[in-house]
């Protein structure tokens, strides 16, 4: 039985044979998604799973960016049993329960920004977004929103609209949400502009503020412009960190044209940069806060937290049935509270850990073009050389299919990232451990 706290993934032959099995009926029975590995798992402590042929790995992937307390955390299953032999569900938009109010205090209370706030609760990160667009709109009167080029923002057809980070999550799904217009992300490493960002900084950003204000002059009324959204830290677009008073410049032009920030922390937030919000990194406060994933360590819950002078004015004008599920937010409750009793401050300390071991990597290895992220949120980025910094998709995924049959599971990001995004609970050995494999597998595909 696996603890969490092991120190080495062990894995003797993948996938096995009860695995395959698996893997073929989920083939015939469940829709086409995103299958990145033929990991089956059995068990899940911490960062360690077991699968169902008895191998042992290190999730690297969080669930895709959902488990930062670890997988099954004690205090977080207590929450959840109280909670289940109290009641299981009660329509909490249109009755009432004592959880989900005693949540959206507190989610008011830890996102950033003095002012009064009300939460809407959805289920998935593209309900929170949904929910952004329909607030902005209704508050406003206003039509528009600009994206970034890179963003992902969810696959439902309004936050479609704004997602431009894979052609495939749009071929053959037009018409989109109309009104959004999408911008460059100042990324350091490779932008439209030909800058290097990493050391012209301000030129970068002043390239992109400069481009939506000649958006504002030729063909998008600014006074007709609901929302941008942002994402501090791209996620699905290749954990792209934009210069550090990129924000700050764009928070002035909002401002100046009365459009709101919407920070979109569904992959960011809940610990995984080492702040509770990856936009504290940032210095500015966004008017509306969406989140997901980690906020309830696995069961289906989302929120978006915005001012309340922008709350709907009509009852039914947006509404669910099941956001705001008592036992999601008794899990929200207590995720927080594992988080900030030390989970997040562990993140910033091994988040210091990869990053030296991956820089180290970068320099070593020609294939790695940028090292780059914050806290437990990094990505490299695999490219055919550092000076033509031309993608190499088949080598990235070779590298992660061999981490795989080590022991360790990843995902791509971007065009040719390699995301590593850990439960915050992982400890220096297991970090180490995992590096390690990674330089392995990065060896063994060169060789």
């Amino acid at each position: 039985m696996i603890t969490g706290n092991e120190s080495k993934p062990n894995v003797k032959n993948v996938p096995g044979e009860l695995a395959k099995e698996i893997i073929e009926k989920d083939s015939k029975f469940i829709a086409n998604t995103t299958k990145a590995s033929p990991a089956v798992v059995k068990n899940a402590k911490g960062i360690v799973f077991e699968d169902v042929d008895g191998n042992t790995f290190f999730d690297f992937t969080s669930g895709v960016g959902v488990v930062n307390t670890g997988h099954s955390h004690p205090k977080i299953v207590e929450a959840i049993k109280n909670q289940i032999e109290r009641f299981l569900h009660f329509a909490g938009t249109d009755f009432y329960y004592d959880v989900q109010v005693k949540l959206a205090e507190k989610l008011c209370e830890i996102t950033p920004g003095d002012f009064d706030k009300k939460v809407y609760y959805g289920n998935s990160g593209a309900e929170a977004v949904e929910a952004a667009i329909k607030m902005a709109r209704w508050s406003t009167g206003k039509k528009f929103f600009i994206a970034f080029i890179g963003a992902f923002h969810g696959r439902t057809m309004g936050a479609l609209g704004l997602t431009a980070s894979k052609v495939v999550h749009k071929q053959k799904f037009f018409p989109w949400m109309p009104g959004v217009v999408h911008v460059p992300y100042p990324n350091p490493y490779r932008n439209p502009f030909g800058i290097d960002g990493y050391e012209e900084p301000n030129e970068l950003v002043n390239s992109v503020i400069n481009y939506i204000e000649n958006l504002f002059q030729h063909f998008l009324p600014s006074d007709e412009t609901a929302a941008i959204f942002i994402e501090p830290i791209q996620g699905e677009g290749g954990y792209i960190v934009p210069p550090k008073n990129f924000f700050k410049e764009l928070f002035k032009l909002a401002n100046e044209n009365g459009i709101l920030i919407v920070d979109d922390e569904i992959q960011a937030g809940f610990g995984r940069t080492g702040k509770m919000w990856a936009i504290e990194h940032f210095g500015i406060v966004p008017h509306v806060i969406t989140t997901a994933k980690a906020i309830a360590s696995g069961l289906p819950l989302s929120a978006c937290i915005y001012p309340a002078e922008n709350d709907f004015r009509i009852k039914g004008a947006h509404s669910t049935t099941f956001g705001g599920n008592p036992v999601s937010c008794a899990s929200s409750l207590a995720t927080i509270e594992v988080l900030e009793n030390g989970l997040i401050k562990n993140a910033e300390k091994q988040g210091k850990i990869m990053a030296s071991r991956l820089n180290e990597m970068k320099d070593k290895y020609e294939i790695i073009g940028d090292a780059r992220g914050i806290g437990l949120m990094q990505a490299i980025e695999i490219v055919k050389d550092k000076k033509s910094k031309k993608i190499d998709k088949k080598t990235r995924d070779e590298i992660v299919e061999k981490a795989f049959r080590k022991g360790l599971l990843l995902l791509g990001c971007g065009e040719s990232g390699i995301r590593f995004i850990p439960p915050l609970c992982i400890n220096d050995e297991q970090i180490n451990s995992a590096m390690d494999i990674v330089e392995e597998a990065i060896k063994e595909t060169l060789s």
